[in-house]
């Protein structure tokens, strides 16, 4: 579980987080909605020791992450991107491998059982036919594919990720969730930051909700995504609703303007 508890940060005297507190449980996947703006990338830095602010409780189980040195961090807590670019071209097994680095020697060199996991994870992902082509030729879809392996390689108890499925067609953002709920059933802690309020319905465990650097509201997305929550977040945008049995994020009625917008 990564658990944070009255997490504050400040750009100069400009106060981005306010006293954040949240658990995401192993197991599950929670989602982290909110805004532009709101604090979401912030606090994602925050708990990977990028940016440095202060929390009564910063840790992954009994471990205070806050006073780990980066090694230590990496050992617990993975990352995935919304886009990666490596400055020279990489295979995608290569690109995988690099989840591996918190625990390769001093020599840098992977080991027998290193290369054993990135194979194990290429084919649990279902990258087995890509594992030798160029990771800057792939789709965007397969690249975030091959960024989510990097960071199952990395064998950490808790995944964090920023906009998995931004940019992607419908059928690659149902594959990357898919990905997601099953790296909660074998036992990791998911957070994702998703601007999506229907990927939050549909496939997150728990929704932590900001609004101006605090949390507004947490809990099941059936109760943290309210009505109310919805009209603070946009007003006069979106409402909770349902549609074939499944619950979703509705936008309201558009009332057509009368006369015409020109001269």
């Amino acid at each position: 579980m990564l658990s944070v508890r009255n997490l504050r940060f400040s750009y100069g005297a400009a106060p981005v987080l306010r006293g954040v507190s949240f658990d995401a449980a192993a197991g599950q996947v929670c989602g982290l909605f909110g805004p532009n703006g709101c604090g979401k990338t912030t606090l994602f830095r925050c708990c990977l020791g990028l940016l440095r602010g202060a929390a009564d409780v910063l840790a992954v189980g009994a471990n205070r992450v806050d006073r780990l040195p980066p090694a230590g961090r990496a050992r617990l807590m993975a990352y995935v991107p919304q886009e990666h670019k490596p400055p020279f071209p990489l295979l995608v097994r290569d690109v995988v491998m690099l989840g591996r680095t918190p625990y390769l020697g001093l020599l840098g060199r992977a080991s027998d059982a290193d290369r054993r996991i990135v194979g194990e994870t290429i084919d649990w992902i279902g990258l087995g036919d890509l594992a030798g082509r160029p990771y800057d030729r792939l789709s965007g879809g397969q690249r975030q594919l091959v960024l989510i392996a990097r960071a199952v390689a990395q064998r950490t108890p808790v995944i964090l990720l920023d906009e998995p499925a931004s940019g992607l067609d419908f059928h690659n953002q149902v594959r990357i969730w898919g990905v997601l709920r099953s790296l909660a059933a074998s036992g990791a802690a998911v957070l994702c930051c998703t601007h999506d309020p229907n990927h939050v319905a549909w496939f997150c465990d728990r929704v932590l909700v900001m609004q101006a650097g605090a949390i507004a509201a947490q809990g099941p997305p059936g109760e943290a995504l309210s009505a109310r929550t919805l009209e603070l977040l946009y007003p006069g945008v979106c409402e909770p609703g349902v549609a074939g049995g499944t619950p979703v994020i509705l936008p309201k009625a558009v009332t057509s303007r009368r006369g015409s917008p020109g001269p």
